[in-house]
């Protein structure tokens, strides 16, 4: 069964900060391109895969956005990475708003008519 967002997802494309954790005392960072966001959750696009169910943090605008990887799928250039943010760290507006960010909820699909 799908589940369905309740609230506003937006795209956009924002560089960000991504660590994880990779041992017990050792973490990477690396540079990661935020893809989407909403305020529990969001993707970011990396060229490593990270483990489902691994500690992230998410660094962009000057913000920092706590939480889980959900999932790691292959794409074309890299790995998307979706995160749950933690429950003390949700995105909202009023905290860091990305360039070129689009509202999901407001965008329509127009299909041709076929004559």
């Amino acid at each position: 069964m799908h589940q369905r967002r309740m609230e506003s997802r937006f795209l956009c494309a924002e560089l960000a900060r991504v660590s994880w954790m990779v041992g017990p005392d050792r973490h990477q960072t690396e540079e990661a391109i935020l893809e989407d966001i909403c305020a529990t959750g969001g993707c970011v696009q990396l060229e490593e895969p990270i483990p489902v169910g691994s500690v992230i943090m998410v660094t962009f605008r000057g913000q920092r956005f706590d939480g889980r990887v959900r999932y790691c799928v292959s794409g074309e250039f890299g790995y998307f990475i979706g995160v749950k943010f933690a429950a003390d760290t949700p995105w909202s507006r009023d905290l860091a708003v990305p360039d070129h960010m689009i509202n999901l909820d407001t965008v329509t699909m127009q299909i041709p008519r076929m004559q």
